[in-house]
């Protein structure tokens, strides 16, 4: 078999290269713990399971930047972290709407009292 001079030479057979398997991604716990507690912050444990959602969301969110190649679950610190802060800012909310409710009831009752206008 002779090599027509107008052609390049044949490429030489492809070679296997070994390729070095990559480590398995593990799920962060406190991701999961982030969103479970979210979830229970919302149903049975309405204050105590926002808190630890958002205290564990920002600590899985923390390990999961600093290890992304061995950790994954940001989704999950996300989602627990979006739970928990949503229940304590409606949580805060609703206080201050009741205050401010009975706090102007209040008022406007001293102020009827104060005309002479309360019988």
């Amino acid at each position: 078999m002779t090599n027509d001079p107008g052609l390049p030479p044949p490429s030489p057979p492809p070679t296997q290269q070994y390729v070095p398997a990559q480590p398995l991604r593990q799920t962060n716990t406190l991701a999961l713990v982030s969103l479970v507690s979210g979830i229970l912050g919302w149903t049975l444990l309405p204050w105590l399971g926002s808190i630890v959602a958002v205290i564990t969301g920002h600590m899985a969110r923390k390990e999961i930047s600093r290890n992304p190649d061995t950790q994954e679950g940001d989704g999950l610190a996300i989602g627990g972290l979006v739970l928990g802060w949503s229940m304590i800012g409606l949580s805060v909310l609703v206080f201050l709407m009741i205050l401010l409710f009975f706090g102007g009831l209040l008022a406007v009752i001293a102020g009827a009292g104060a005309s002479g206008n309360l019988n």
